[in-house]
């Protein structure tokens, strides 16, 4: 009897636009398929869904073709060249840019219907704090934030994490500092903004390694290319292969915390079963 494959869900959110989260989603989904894991992408920042350009993918259905009932999932995923699946969100319709949470909802339970064996399901989210983003967060089994070390964009992450862990109640909320100059400055970065957290909020945040500054990223993205690809010898390659070789490293969470999840019946089937 073939056992359904147990699916970690990363969800990959900034508190304001601007700090990388894109690159940092594609190229962590790479990473991870470069080790050989099976992964899908999904592109949930709706209102500048631009995952698909990043990866030289054309796709000739998106999310909007989905939420409108004219194809399912499956028919608007496809494959990139660089193996990842990928589930395209729809670029410049605010519509979906405004998505409601029970629109949210809806897109979590349709993933569990998806019959291919994924490894990792990463979820690219928009920035900010509107419904639809904190559904789909809140429907990941970890979180991960990515910052930049400047004032707002240390302020909207720690405001994203106070939402998540105080209010929301939720936990594996990751700190992903980026475009740092080193990994030292990066963990200090971590530090500052993790003992705040610990201070006003009662709860740490984890973290894993940081992204070094480098110009490669930006020069990759104009060829429409990861930098995984196109440079991998360059410290930002280095430093997303590390975070794709940590994530496999970490335990697996067979807990819902967030109330609804992605691959919800996958998750359940998966669990250790009771003696």
């Amino acid at each position: 009897m073939s056992q359904i494959r147990h699916t970690e869900v990363i969800g990959i959110a900034s508190g304001k636009g601007g700090v990388g989260k894109t690159t940092t989603s594609i190229n962590l989904a790479v990473a991870l398929t470069q080790l050989g894991h099976s992964v899908m992408l999904f592109d949930a920042d709706l209102g500048l869904a631009n995952a698909q350009i990043a990866l030289g993918a054309r796709a000739e259905y998106n999310l909007g073709h989905f939420l409108s009932g004219q194809k399912s999932l499956q028919d608007i995923m496809i494959t990139t060249r660089q193996g990842v699946k990928l589930i395209p969100g729809a670029s410049g319709m605010q519509e979906l840019a405004g998505l409601s949470q029970i629109q949210a909802a809806s897109i979590v339970q349709s993933f569990g219907v998806l019959s291919d064996d994924i490894d990792y399901l990463i979820v690219d989210i928009a920035a900010g704090i509107s419904p639809s983003v904190l559904s789909f967060l809140a429907s990941c089994q970890r979180r991960f934030i990515v910052v930049k070390d400047d004032p707002s964009s240390i302020a909207d992450a720690y405001g994203t994490i106070k939402i998540l862990s105080k209010e929301m109640e939720l936990d594996e909320i990751y700190l992903l500092p980026n475009m740092v100059a080193s990994q030292t400055e990066g963990w200090k970065l971590y530090k500052k903004l993790n003992d705040v957290c610990v201070r006003f909020l009662g709860a740490p945040v984890h973290y894993l390694t940081s992204i070094e500054e480098d110009e490669m990223v930006l020069r990759s993205l104009k060829k429409y290319q990861s930098v995984m690809e196109m440079a991998p010898g360059t410290g930002a390659a280095r430093d997303y292969r590390r975070l794709a070789e940590l994530c496999t490293q970490l335990r697996p969470i067979d807990h819902a915390s967030g109330g609804m999840q992605f691959f919800m019946e996958r998750l359940m089937q998966t669990s250790p079963a009771e003696s």
